[in-house]
């Protein structure tokens, strides 16, 4: 061992805390370091046997990803597709393809991951992108994108936030999404109860034409359209939810408006000014109705009105956040930078919202977030998913300036939390603590995630089938 040592010229100090182990390592080895000192006269093939069963975080520069599966789970809150990548020294990292998405989005892209030291998370992002789309169609390569995050935190033995820059903030706020109630003061008293009294500081509710569908008087034009899974008497003209907004020709009556802003006020009334309440989900209307909703509320002070239009009529919505005074914000479905670019350089909205399982994932998201903080623009993020995709988001808004808040969708699903080990608990008291963990910060519990596996669904099972790239990928000549 001496001569050993002696050839690497290991400094004093370092010589006598092995000297004080040569007992240890002399028991320890046995043969073993019979057989090591055979390679008498190269050190390094001498240093590699002895410390062979040594345990090491990995050898980045020669990882390589060796397998993709996907475990379907349900329920958490909807259908979230888990994906675990294998790689050549044991590492596994974790991603979720965006809720209700189809797990093939991922599996898709099985073939070209193949052989690639995932540690090389933008080269691999470029070269897969053009296989996501907006909405749901981005799922995979977000999916995908977040578990090479969670192998190169793992690699390098640092956290993701630490790879994006480092952090702005030890803990991530949260907004707590909440199923409507039809009764104001029911849906009030579980704000206060399911929220506030948990340590949520920001709301999010629902309200729109689906709290006046079955009420005389209030909606023009509503009639012919079938606006819930209750009513079987409308005489629909087309799928109410597969037509875009401004082409439904609904309408809100000034006797439906005055119901919305009622609504609005006794929830006011029953949690307070303190607290920021966020709006969504209104209904398909166009722009002009858009506004005078907008109107109607203003004076409660919403954080913001989300989705009133949909996010690609630039013009419709630059018009309605000029017109009314309740901060405007969409995003949750746009796939890549360049769409919010063109929505922040109109000065269409006044907040952006990613969902970053569709935006692009963990670094496009930051990216997305970096261009609207230049230009003033805050960002809160959407999210409706399993801890996976969850502790993602936690990431990267850890590491984005302009970061107001992340949605909750999970808060009333049972076991939510125990889906993952590692960093825990994920919220406390309205706030997610930001992980020091290498990579995400959190491994599958999978005694508990099985609970979770839709009936029709293999847990991990094989998928050579999607081994063999059938295409020629590149999009340009």
């Amino acid at each position: 061992m001496k001569k050993l040592f002696d050839r690497l010229k290991l400094p004093s100090t370092h010589r006598q805390s092995e000297n004080n182990r040569r007992d240890f390592l002399r028991k320890g080895m046995l043969g073993g370091l019979s057989l090591g000192m055979m390679l008498d006269g190269k050190p390094e093939q001498e240093m590699e046997f002895i410390t062979q069963k040594v345990k090491r975080d990995s050898k980045p520069a020669e990882l390589k990803i060796t397998d993709l599966r996907i475990a379907h789970l349900g329920g958490v809150p909807f259908k979230s597709p888990i994906i675990r990548i294998d790689t050549n020294q044991g590492l596994v990292g974790w991603g979720e393809v965006r809720d209700n998405a189809s797990p093939n989005y991922a599996l898709m892209l099985k073939s070209r991951l193949l052989g690639q030291n995932p540690c090389n998370v933008e080269k691999i992002f470029k070269e897969i992108k053009q296989f996501g789309g907006h909405g749901r169609a981005a799922g995979g390569v977000c999916g995908v994108e977040m578990a090479l995050w969670d192998l190169a935190g793992k690699a390098y033995n640092v956290p993701v936030y630490q790879m994006l820059g480092g952090k702005y903030r030890d803990e991530v706020r949260m907004y707590a999404d909440t199923p409507e109630i039809t009764d104001p003061a029911s849906f009030a008293k579980k704000l206060k109860e399911t929220r506030l009294d948990k340590g949520y500081t920001f709301l999010k509710m629902d309200f729109g034409i689906g709290l006046l569908a079955d009420k005389p008087g209030m909606l023009t034009g509503a009639n012919v359209w079938k606006l819930n899974q209750r009513d079987n008497k409308a005489k629909t003209v087309g799928n109410y939810n597969a037509t875009k907004h401004p082409f439904t020709r609904i309408q809100i009556t000034d006797k439906g408006l005055e119901y919305i802003a009622e609504y609005v006020n006794k929830i006011r009334q029953g949690v307070g000014y303190d607290i920021p309440v966020a709006a969504d989900h209104f209904g398909h209307f166009d722009v002009n109705t858009a506004i005078r909703l907008g109107k109607a509320v203003e004076k409660y002070q919403l954080a913001w009105l989300e989705d009133l239009v949909p996010w690609f009529y630039t013009d419709q919505w630059k018009q309605i956040s000029d017109a009314i005074d309740t901060p405007t914000l969409t995003g949750e479905d746009i796939f890549l930078k360049e769409e919010f670019i063109k929505l922040i350089n109109a000065k269409a909205v006044d907040m952006i919202h990613p969902d970053l399982a569709s935006s692009g994932g963990i670094l496009e998201t930051k990216k997305i977030g970096d261009y609207a903080e230049e230009h003033g623009i805050p960002m809160a993020m959407h999210f409706a998913g399993s801890p996976i995709s969850f502790m993602a988001n936690v990431h990267c808004a850890a590491a984005t300036e302009n970061f107001v808040a992340l949605e909750h969708h999970g808060v009333d699903v049972a076991g939510w939390e125990d889906i993952v080990t590692g960093s825990k608990p994920l919220v406390v008291n309205g706030f997610a603590p930001v992980p020091n963990k290498p990579g995400l910060g959190v491994e599958l519990n999978e005694e508990v995630a099985k609970r979770f596996l839709l009936k029709d669904q293999k847990w991990f099972a094989p998928t050579e089938e999607w081994n063999t790239r059938d295409s020629h990928d590149r999009d340009w000549s």
